[in-house]
């Protein structure tokens, strides 16, 4: 590592296996997992280039065929106000509400809280209608194809083939495997790239079959709750979510980015975090946290100081409350973590998780003055090096009372420690 006091082997087998063995007996526990996020970052920097040029095509049995969105900018931007257990679209909505209450009066008031109010009760319907699959007990896989290529080809593939073209090569790979045999044959698959002029070699075809419903309902069942709605978004964007107010009520959303990102014990892991958000109920906190924001606006802060309205002290005012509410949602992220600890009892795994799939932020972490904007920015999620150092020091089986008071304890102690404090 350039440093003389870490010995680092690397093994490139699958996964990667990495060994950091200090050299001395002065070294931190920090360095050593400095070292190891490293080691991370470099190889997922190196596996993302791969992904950036393989040719993605996923599948679920007897539903539409759908491409796949492969980046931020594709993303149907309304998916992202329903995940984050829907501060999103909470902030949203009191923003609006902000406005309307200098046109309408206090019945503005009472109308976006009855507004928030039935969002919430109606989240897992309005999660479900943003995906693009329904997973069931009778139909539970998705299937997934990959070929990755050398960039030129890539480029000249993308340029070739245009939309609508790779919709109808994907549909008739579903026709001639998935939907005769209930499997992806590649070399069947090799055969309707050629009738679409397109040369692949079959050796460098890999194919997937992903029983989600089977890592749902095993989630669910760990945590003694009735099997949610399943739902999964064609993107590969990695990301999952669960919503509802209340477990009875859940859907669960998963991208088929996290299936080909993460393996099966790893999804299982990222799932009892949004598990543990059904568990505390979180949706339902996080509307009473806003909407008691939103009335102390305008029955505490208004009547008492009505200049702040009138002035840049306006913004300065709505810039810190959001501040606020976005760094108590953090607690609820940092119990949600520690509940998928203590229930899936895979602390690392979800650490290895969060590495993958937050690498490059890790990059920037390292930097003291980013940690603190991650720290009070307009994210609910407490920064990735926090989460994942915090997650490495647990030790299963954990038994903790109160996992929403020891999460704000963790939570307040990291904020205090990235000033120095």
């Amino acid at each position: 590592m350039g440093r003389g006091d870490l010995n680092v082997e690397i093994r490139g087998s699958q996964p990667i296996k990495v060994s950091i063995t200090p050299v001395g007996e002065t070294v931190s526990e920090t360095r050593i997992e400095e070292a190891k996020q490293d080691v991370v970052v470099a190889v997922e920097l190196f596996e993302d280039n791969i992904r950036k040029n393989t040719l993605y095509f996923a599948w679920r049995e007897g539903e539409k065929i759908v491409p796949e969105q492969v980046s931020r900018a594709e993303k149907k931007p309304i998916n992202r106000i329903f995940l984050e257990t829907q501060i999103i679209f909470f902030v949203i909505v009191i923003t609006i509400g902000m406005f309307l209450f200098f046109f309408i009066g206090d019945p503005a008031v009472l109308a976006i809280l009855a507004l928030q109010f039935l969002f919430v009760f109606f989240s897992n319907k309005f999660v479900a209608r943003t995906a693009d699959w329904r997973i069931t007990e009778e139909n539970p896989y998705i299937h997934l194809l990959e070929y990755p290529l050398p960039l030129k080809e890539h480029d000249d593939f993308m340029q070739k083939y245009a939309k609508d073209k790779i919709v109808a090569m994907k549909k008739e790979v579903y026709e001639e495997t998935i939907a005769e045999k209930g499997e992806i044959s590649c070399e069947n698959v090799q055969q309707v790239f050629e009738k679409y002029g397109f040369a692949c070699k079959q050796e460098n075809l890999s194919a997937r079959k992903v029983n989600v419903y089977e890592l749902v309902k095993k989630t669910a069942d760990k945590f003694g709750f009735p099997m949610p709605e399943v739902v999964v978004a064609n993107t590969m964007i990695p990301n999952a979510a669960a919503s509802g107010p209340s477990p009875s009520r859940g859907v669960v959303l998963i991208t088929t980015g996290l299936f080909v990102q993460l393996d099966d014990d790893e999804i299982l892991s990222v799932l009892g975090h949004e598990f543990g958000h059904l568990k505390g109920r979180d949706p339902l906190f996080l509307y009473g946290l806003t909407a008691a924001q939103y009335l102390f606006t305008f029955f505490v802060v208004f009547p008492l100081f009505p200049f702040i309205f009138s002035s840049f002290l306006f913004l300065v005012y709505w810039w810190a409350s959001m501040a606020v509410v976005y760094f108590i949602a953090k607690f609820f992220e940092a119990r949600a973590d520690l509940i998928s600890a203590m229930v899936i009892g895979q602390p690392q795994t979800l650490a290895e998780s969060l590495e993958k799939i937050g690498f490059r932020r890790l990059i920037y972490e390292r930097v003291p003055s980013f940690r603190i904007q991650e720290w009070v920015g307009m994210d609910p999620h407490p920064p990735i090096y926090f989460r994942i150092a915090r997650l490495n020091k647990l030790e299963v089986p954990l038994k903790i009372k109160y996992p929403l008071i020891q999460s704000i304890k963790d939570v307040v102690r990291g904020f205090f420690e990235s000033l120095g404090i």
